[in-house]
């Protein structure tokens, strides 16, 4: 609703006095932002988000991302200003304290009304365009009726500056996302300092030359900042609208200077803020008629929810998005028939292949799922016959093009599952997974349903050589906590690993996939993959050794033990496709099958460091080193990953 200068001024105010006094109270945090965006957010609230604090999970709400996350103390004000159940008075009071949701960056799971956890910048507007993507996607498969809603975004320089900001602007400019909005905080300062010290780009050019719709405002003139998101609203491209505003507004000594990012205010200055603004409460206190204003503009959105929540109720698909939404998988994910295909026909192809026909599966019958490459959709085998394009022309394809993209493409991925109604899972090699580290590491944080196919998993890819042979990756990824790594060995381990991908609704996936052929050496459907480790195979002899592999090196590992039989020597295979998972199983499984009084070997095609704690002071057999270029057979037998050099160094041990 439209609202005078009168009423506006002071509900901004509100913001920076929460900003001001928490951060002081905390003696760290950034009132910088918050009290520079403080206009531009109440019009925001007030006037154009379609949000209803008594529903904070409503479907069709609009999403509110603060990319620029040091600023917390702004969303934290907003939510509690306009009627949410936390955070409390006193969560602010104990703000970046520990127990506090209101934490120093802003963090999804630990209040509702946060839409995504944000802080590494650039991240939160790649996120919202993947918000905008599983929008647009299922304002397609759904219709208006159930689905129309934007994004809309608080940016500051430093996430226009980061690269990923790039990426995303691009491939929003290419999807055409029309519901997407982000507003810039163009106040001209970094840590730094001012920003000519580093940037002389014309950031509103840049956005335009990628399609974008470009608006500016004087972030401090409400009527001018409500025409300006009007027109952002009104526009069939996405939106960036330059807000024109100064850091630290309020602060009469420090606003406009870089000193005011990221440190309180201090005492005499937050006495002469409250001067300068005629703020006359008591720190941590609102006016009641202020705080009326706000919970009227919470409350705006009520009657709009109610007749969402009619329209879902009577609508013949009402119960499909519903399920959607809630992230439950259909009944039948058509896993189970795809398994006992592979039992009855065992094939020998790479996993990678292995993973593309897992996927024809699974996509027919889960319409959710989303999937993508960064433009390695050959060589990652992620699309199928039931994901056609999804495109500015064809919102309701389900596989997109990300380009060479793939920071973007995994930050998109986070944001479309954060959405939720969507399971994004998208491609490139692993040694380019570095490129995307911090996306999957937000995925974590998070604790979304992304699942990362990395494909080329190691010297196996053979001749284009060590910059595409990964050999730290697996082992890097694997300390990522939340992140479930799979190597699966074959077919069926790989089925596994996708339906346990599908069936973690809070946890991220990468699978780990070889580009060369592996021979079958599962033919079984008991699900043995989700123990994590598991015995393969049991030794005939009087066991004295237990092999354990992943991926391409467990056919390996089972002509080891082959050999050492046939030297009487008993041998245990045990296939690692997950590290996480085995883990998590209890003491005595993990004893029986790591057994104390057997020489334990590890055999993976990748860096030794991390199997000594399964292997003890056994052997750790991989690659210490980079790879080379050469075909894949001459790499293995060079580096020593072949049965007939790895039994000699067994052979040493045991004697």
């Amino acid at each position: 609703m439209e609202r005078d200068q009168a009423v506006l001024a002071p509900m901004a105010n509100a913001i920076r006095a929460l900003a001001m006094d928490a951060v002081e109270a905390a003696n760290s945090g950034h009132p910088g932002m918050p009290m520079g965006m403080a206009d531009v957010a109440t019009v925001l609230f007030s006037q154009f988000l379609k949000y209803d604090p008594a529903a904070p999970k409503w479907a069709d709400r609009d999403r509110f991302v603060l990319s620029a996350g040091h600023g917390s103390m702004l969303i934290y004000a907003l939510l509690h200003l306009t009627g949410y159940a936390a955070p409390t008075m006193d969560d602010i009071r104990k703000f970046r304290q520990l127990g506090s949701p209101c934490a120093g960056h802003p963090e999804n799971d630990m209040l509702e009304g946060v839409e995504c956890t944000t802080g590494p910048l650039g991240q939160g507007v790649a996120m919202a365009v993947g918000m905008a993507i599983a929008e647009r996607h299922l304002n397609a498969t759904f219709g208006s009726d159930l689905v129309d809603h934007k994004t809309w975004v608080i940016a500051g320089d430093g996430c226009l500056m980061e690269g990923v900001n790039h990426e995303a602007v691009g491939l929003a400019g290419t999807l055409g996302l029309g519901h997407l909005n982000v507003l810039w905080d163009d106040n001209k300062i970094t840590i730094d300092g001012d920003t000519s010290l580093s940037t002389t780009e014309d950031i509103l050019a840049r956005y335009a030359a990628s399609g974008w719709h470009t608006a500016s405002c004087d972030g401090h003139d409400f009527a001018d900042i409500a025409r300006a998101l009007a027109e952002a609203a009104a526009d069939p491209r996405p939106s960036l609208v330059s807000c024109r505003t100064v850091i630290g507004k309020g602060a009469p000594n420090k606003q406009g200077g870089h000193n005011v990012h990221g440190s309180p205010l201090g005492k005499s200055e937050i006495e002469a803020a409250r001067e300068y603004l005629g703020w006359t409460s008591a720190p941590f206190e609102i006016p009641v008629d202020i705080l009326a204003n706000w919970r009227a503009a919470g409350a705006q959105g009520s009657a709009a929810r109610a007749a969402w929540e009619a329209r879902a109720a009577a609508h013949p698909q009402g119960a499909e998005l519903a399920r959607r939404m809630a992230g439950e998988l259909p009944a039948d994910t058509g896993a189970a028939a795809y398994v006992e295909s592979l039992i009855a026909t065992p094939p020998t192809v790479a996993t990678r292949k292995s993973s593309e026909m897992a996927l024809e599966a699974l996509t027919a019958a889960i319409p959710e799922m989303v999937g993508g490459s960064a433009d390695l959709t050959g060589s990652n085998n992620t699309k199928t016959k039931a994901t056609g394009p999804l495109t500015k022309d064809s919102y309701g394809g389900r596989y997109v093009y990300y380009g060479i993209r793939e920071f973007g493409m995994a930050a998109a991925m986070n944001g479309m599952a954060l959405h939720g109604g969507v399971i994004p899972y998208g491609g490139t090699f692993l040694v380019f997974s570095d490129y995307c580290r911090n996306a999957v590491r937000m995925s974590a944080l998070q604790h979304l349903r992304a699942v990362y196919v990395f494909t080329h998993d190691s010297i196996g890819l053979g001749e284009d050589g060590p910059t595409h042979q990964p050999v730290e990756h697996v082992m890097s990824l694997r300390m990522i906590p939340n992140l479930l790594v799979f190597r699966p060995a074959d077919a069926i381990e790989t089925a596994e690993a996708w339906s346990l991908a599908l069936a973690n609704a809070h946890r991220p996936t990468v699978l780990a996939l070889t580009r060369q052929n592996l021979p079958p050496v599962r033919f079984d459907a008991e699900m043995k993959s989700a123990k994590g480790a598991y015995r393969l195979v049991t030794a005939s002899a009087t066991r004295k050794v237990v092999l354990m592999a992943t991926g391409s090196e467990v056919a390996i590992a089972m002509d080891v033990a082959k050999a050492l039989e046939a030297e009487g020597v008993g041998a245990d295979v045990v296939s690692f496709p997950c590290w996480e998972l085995f883990d998590e199983q209890d003491a005595a499984y993990r004893a029986d099958l790591l057994p104390a009084d057997a020489l334990k070997v590890s055999i993976e095609a990748g860096v030794t460091l991390g199997w000594q704690k399964y292997v003890g002071d056994g052997l750790t057999i991989g690659i210490d080193s980079f790879g080379a270029s050469a075909p894949a057979p001459v790499l293995y037998d060079h580096f020593g990953l072949t049965a007939e050099k790895i039994l000699p160094r067994i052979h040493a041990r045991l004697s």
